[in-house]
């Protein structure tokens, strides 16, 4: 049986991961790590700080240290430690949205990155660039911004979430060929906001565990 250790930085798609690994990798053990304070530090601060950095490192490290096969890193807005933390440990590292950037630059040259927050928002534009300069393809990046989104959805609104994300879908649409969604969280909007905008949206979750069971299967486990 295959073990993969999940980090998470917060407990709102904690259970819907579980679900996609039960779906799409059955018989895989799940360990989740989470601190569900670490976003609310990097939103406070604005960035991934030093400190907020090697409180993630143990985390890997930690996560190694469980006899995982695999490390499933969660949280797009600390995807840039993640990367860095693959020269520390022995096992792969997967980032959730890393098919999602690759799939997204093979779809268009114009690719939208819409988030609810900054701190997302600057690491998602890195990956999506970091994915065309490794297929070689050449694309232009559209940021979108729905200010208030992440706030509604912690203040139990997903309703007003919902509709300050769509808006915002609509402005990136215009000068977008596709969409990418910044956040897991945003995951379950990604067939509402195709039909609402007419261009193809992508999202994290599912491809990045699908990104999993695939490296699971090249290395015999």
């Amino acid at each position: 049986m295959s073990t993969v250790a999940a980090i998470f930085t917060a407990q709102s798609i904690v259970e819907s991961t579980k679900q996609l690994f039960a779906e799409l990798v059955p018989g895989c053990r799940v360990i989740s790590i989470i601190e569900d304070a670490l976003i609310q530090d990097v939103i406070r601060a604005g960035r991934v700080t030093p400190e907020i950095a090697r409180r993630l490192v143990r985390y890997y490290l930690a996560a190694q240290d469980t006899g995982a096969d695999l490390i499933f890193n969660t949280c797009s807005s600390i995807g840039d430690v993640a990367i860095m933390a693959r020269s520390l440990v022995a096992i792969p590292l997967v980032k959730i949205d890393d098919a999602m950037a690759a799939e997204a630059v093979r779809t268009g040259a114009r690719v939208g990155v819409l988030a609810t927050l900054q701190t997302t928002l600057a690491p998602t534009v890195r990956l999506v660039k970091a994915q065309a300069a490794a297929a070689g393809r050449s694309v232009s990046v559209v940021e979108g911004l729905a200010q208030g989104a992440f706030e509604a959805l912690m203040a139990k609104q997903p309703e007003k979430h919902d509709e300050l994300v769509t808006a915002a879908a609509e402005q990136v649409a215009k000068q977008a060929d596709v969409i990418v969604l910044a956040q897991g969280s945003m995951a379950r909007m990604e067939a509402a906001l195709a039909a609402r905008t007419g261009k193809p949206v992508l999202s994290s979750p599912r491809r990045g565990v699908l990104e999993v069971k695939e490296t699971l299967e090249r290395m015999g486990r």
